[in-house]
């Protein structure tokens, strides 16, 4: 045997791309020649796979003409997950190993100088690949428990190219591993019981539960926003097994833990001094950002008008698709970003403004700058929009909790089941059938025109009205908007009108 194919993948996103290794020993002037578009990690791979055959005791062909071609050739190559494959490729080659060993078998791992595995990063988007493929796969100890979340895929887990040999040789097989049971979700975080009085703050949170709605809370510091915000997953119902892999396949391409974090929804909350890249995604080589982080999850942005105006707007198509295209001159990512937007801000620069415990010091001219720095367009996209005011003290010091976020929760749980039947969310019905599903009455219709052109909101605004109204309706287990639903919904937007002036 001269020529041999191993069967891998690449990383690109949560893209697992299948790559074959092809190795070719010939007569010729002795040298190793690694082509298919490798970067500059998998081309030193060739002194890395050269010292780990020799120092586990393996002959390397030092008299022949070594060619390892990565196919296909365009798809650029990156890490030092090829190295075990290449390894692999030339004990077949030189016949050191039989071919047919590596028979629906898909192999990653970088190998150490004496023949040692290490883990790689993106393992889940390739296990998921694999199992789809009907393959088994070889990965690093260290990637097994990873691996294994995709189910249904037989992982066959090793420390050490020589273990690795030794199953394919039938000398000493290695055991699947198989996690005993998936993590168990645990507790849903912070609870609502925590919040004392707020209740129209805690209305809008628990809509925006329900319907998959963006949220705005503008009041004085110290209101709760925070606070509110932060309650948002613990009343969300939980993650389907299909939303949990998802979840964890874009912390997988990021390097974060998996287990620890298994099944819960995501909460982002990046300072407002980020970037638009680490905001969206990006860089030379596109990785996934807050915005997908926060996928079937929360996205927190606090003090909202301190973020610079560019980086807000670049969320405004994520938020509508639910999905981020990066391309670069030599990369091309696409990325899930279906996640709820729930941001914060003061009224104005002091954050004093209509806070009766203190007098704003702000200027009309400086509270307008302020204003103007959240764009009509995101104002647009953020259906539920409330202030959240200062309490006074005898609110503060009640013993009186609120409802727990399980009573909460059970409500989202019931309207999301509505919803569901229908075909999706509330947040992401559009055109046709939001109007069929809302099938307003002819009298409402009118009544909801002449408000909406009193208030000067937009056709976009018209829209989320209805998706607000239809949630309202879902949880109070009405078949259809009434006048009380469109009424409370268009409440929600008077903070709209207030921040445009």
């Amino acid at each position: 045997m001269t020529l041999a194919i191993i069967h891998t993948r690449a990383g690109l996103g949560l893209e697992a791309p299948e790559v074959q290794v092809e190795v070719h020993l010939a007569n010729g002037l002795p040298g190793m020649t690694l082509v298919g578009l490798p970067e500059a990690a998998v081309k030193e791979s060739r002194e890395r796979v050269r010292s780990a055959l020799v120092n586990a005791g393996f002959d390397f062909p030092t008299t022949r003409r070594i060619t390892l071609n990565l196919a296909p050739a365009d798809l650029p190559k990156e890490g030092g997950r090829f190295d075990l494959p290449i390894a692999l490729g030339l004990l077949v080659a030189s016949e050191q190993i039989p071919l047919q060993a590596l028979e629906g078998v898909e192999c990653v791992g970088e190998l150490a100088l004496d023949g040692r595995l290490r883990p790689v990063s993106g393992i889940l988007p390739l296990a998921l690949a694999a199992r789809d493929a009907g393959r088994r796969l070889i990965v690093p100890g260290a990637n097994a428990d990873e691996a294994a979340l995709a189910g249904g895929l037989e992982v066959l887990p090793a420390d050490h190219l020589l273990e690795v040999v030794a199953h394919l040789l039938d000398q000493a097989p290695i055991a699947p591993h198989r996690l005993p049971d998936r993590p168990s979700v645990g507790d849903h975080g912070a609870d609502l019981h925590d919040v004392r009085g707020q209740h129209q703050a805690r209305r809008a949170l628990e809509v925006a539960a329900a319907g998959g709605h963006n949220l705005l809370f503008a009041g004085p510091p110290g209101t709760g926003k925070t606070m509110l915000a932060s309650r948002l997953p613990g009343i969300l119902p939980p993650l389907s097994d299909e939303e949990a892999l998802e979840v964890a396949a874009v912390r997988s391409v990021c390097g974060l833990p998996l287990r620890t974090e298994w099944g819960r929804r995501p909460f982002r909350a990046p300072h407002h001094t980020a970037s638009a890249v680490a905001l969206v995604g990006g860089g030379s080589k596109p990785r996934p950002g807050e915005i997908s982080l926060a996928h079937h999850g929360v996205l927190f942005l606090d003090e909202l008008p301190e973020f610079s105006r560019h980086v807000l707007e670049v969320m405004r198509e994520p938020m509508e698709s639910g999905r981020i295209h990066i391309a670069r001159a030599s990369h091309e990512r696409r990325y899930p970003a279906r996640f709820q937007l729930v941001a914060a801000m003061n009224p104005c620069p002091c954050g004093h403004l209509g806070d009766p415990r203190q007098r704003c010091q702000c200027t009309a001219a400086q509270i307008q700058r302020y204003q103007a720095r959240v764009s009509g367009p995101l104002l647009d996209r953020i259906d539920l929009q409330v202030e959240v005011p200062a309490l006074p003290p005898e609110q503060l010091t009640s013993r009186e909790a609120g409802e727990p976020s399980s009573v909460v929760r059970a409500r989202v749980v019931a309207a999301r089941q509505r919803q569901l039947a229908r075909g999706c969310l509330n947040a992401q019905l559009a055109g046709r059938e939001l109007e069929v599903a809302c099938a307003l009455q002819s009298g409402d219709r009118a009544w909801l025109a002449q408000v909406l052109e009193r208030l000067r909101l937009s056709a976009r605004a018209y829209h989320r009205v209805l998706r607000v109204a239809l949630t309202l309706a879902d949880l109070a287990g009405a078949p259809r908007p009434e006048r009380d639903q469109l009424i409370e919904a268009i409440g929600y937007r008077q903070l709209d009108r207030l921040l445009k002036g």
